[in-house]
């Protein structure tokens, strides 16, 4: 089996991209993985993540929670997971209780 984590190491990009409001991880050029939001007065609201093919089951939605989630609690903004992918990755890091409101819905 490839570790993924080796294939892509020197290639892998992640950034806030603010104009389509996502934060993104890039593989070289290819865009492969995005989480939607919205930025509020005083907090990040996560609407949906998506891994695009062929790069599914790799894990690298789960490595760009963690770029976002840490990069929204370093600007000093609360996380809301309305995305489910986010809401479950918050479930199973508590680091981030802290700095996150729970929608009704989440």
């Amino acid at each position: 089996m490839t570790d993924t984590a080796e294939t892509f190491h020197n290639d892998v990009t992640m950034l806030r991209n603010d104009q389509d409001h996502q934060y993104e991880l890039r593989v070289g050029e290819t865009l492969t993985t995005v989480a939607q939001f919205n930025d509020l007065p005083g907090h990040v609201d996560f609407i949906h993540t998506e891994t695009l093919e062929p790069f599914g089951g790799k894990g690298m939605a789960k490595i760009l929670a963690r770029y976002a989630l840490d990069d929204v609690a370093a600007s000093g903004k609360r996380i809301i997971p309305h995305c489910s992918f986010i809401a479950g990755f918050l479930r199973r890091h508590e680091d981030y209780v802290q700095v996150t409101d729970w929608p009704e819905t989440a």
